[in-house]
């Protein structure tokens, strides 16, 4: 069996693209036996993505989401040599596959691994690289080979179809984003984008907050919480420049430190006031520290300070009064006057 790696991690390509959380279905899949000598392949893919018996070429997308397009290549190669299944076929297979035959269940997973890739490049560019959304895709198909009933006459793509996408929405959902957000939510958003690209067609603009929540049929708080959700964090290390060599965080100003200028002016009006309460008596100068809070930031009441010098309130507030004249002289409060 041929491997190649992506960048992510170890994947197998001559079976069935799965992650370590899903060894069982791995397993079964690693026994798969893509290769014979031909060199073509096709992709199926109809408006209803379903496979029938004309096949369609369909180019490989081009994208940076894929993480190794020689991987792609050989993967799409290889599964391109399968033999679609007859009517007749599928039928039995599932019959089969109902009776517990896991041969059968290969055959009919491997025939329609086609439909995964039909379905997979319609996501691309949504977070996942294109062999992560095949991989998410085939784990549905396999739930599809294990749910399917075929006397209830519809065929098995047809079914198929269902579990694929869901599959790959819900990975889009889980593994996408760097914060997670429900799977729910990220189907209101996905609503939120359609509404607002319809909207936008047929008013010739933007369209307003009110706008968008009268067509979602939700409140104006509803509508906030919804495009706060869909706001994707960027890195403070994103690269900037055509060199690359600064980072976001580099240009963003840190809210909760000071400027230069204002810890240098902060300093001085230190030591300006400091100078002032200098020339006052000790108790003065302790009163205005306690009542203004100069030490510790927090200021005390006329009472507090009374029992910490065992003097009443009004002794305080006097001393205070005094205090405060003192420094309101012009020679001595025009030292102030410039920090105002």
């Amino acid at each position: 069996m041929a491997k190649t790696k992506s960048s992510d991690s170890e994947r197998t390509v001559g079976g069935i693209l799965v992650e370590d959380e899903n060894i069982a279905k791995r397993n079964e899949l690693e026994d798969l036996d893509l290769m014979d000598e031909s060199d073509q392949f096709t992709i199926i893919d109809d408006e209803d993505d379903h496979l029938d018996d004309d096949d369609e070429p369909v180019e490989l997308p081009s994208t940076r989401e894929i993480a190794t397009e020689d991987s792609v290549r050989l993967y799409l190669r290889e599964i391109g040599r399968i033999q679609l299944l007859k009517p007749d076929e599928e039928i039995e297979l599932a019959r089969k596959i109902l009776q517990g035959d896991m041969i059968a269940k290969r055959k009919l997973v491997q025939a329609n691994l086609r439909l995964v890739v039909s379905i997979a490049k319609k996501y691309i560019g949504r977070g996942l690289s294109f062999l992560d959304l095949i991989q998410e895709g085939n784990l549905g198909l396999i739930r599809a080979s294990e749910k399917f009933d075929h006397e209830r006459g519809y065929k098995f793509s047809t079914y198929a179809t269902w579990w694929i996408r869901q599959a790959i929405t819900r990975a889009l959902a889980d593994k996408s984003r760097t914060i997670r957000v429900p799977v729910h939510m990220v189907e209101t958003i996905n609503k939120l984008k359609k509404v607002t690209r319809q909207l936008a067609q047929e008013l010739n603009r933007k369209p307003t907050e009110q706008e968008l929540a009268k067509s979602m049929d939700v409140s104006l708080v509803k509508l906030h919480e919804i495009i706060k959700a869909a706001k994707e964090p960027i890195s403070l290390e994103t690269p900037i420049g055509k060199e690359e060599d600064s980072r976001l965080g580099d240009f963003i100003e840190d809210a909760e430190t000071d400027r230069p200028e204002t810890t240098v002016t902060h300093e001085l009006l230190r030591q300006d006031l400091a100078k002032m309460l200098n020339e006052l008596t000790p108790r003065e100068r302790d009163v205005l520290r306690l009542r203004f809070g100069l030490d510790d930031g927090r200021q005390r009441t006329l009472e507090e300070v009374g029992q910490l010098f065992a003097v009443t309130r009004e002794r305080v507030r006097q001393i205070e009064f005094k205090a405060l004249r003192k420094l309101r002289q012009p020679g001595r409060s025009s030292r102030l006057r410039e920090y105002l």
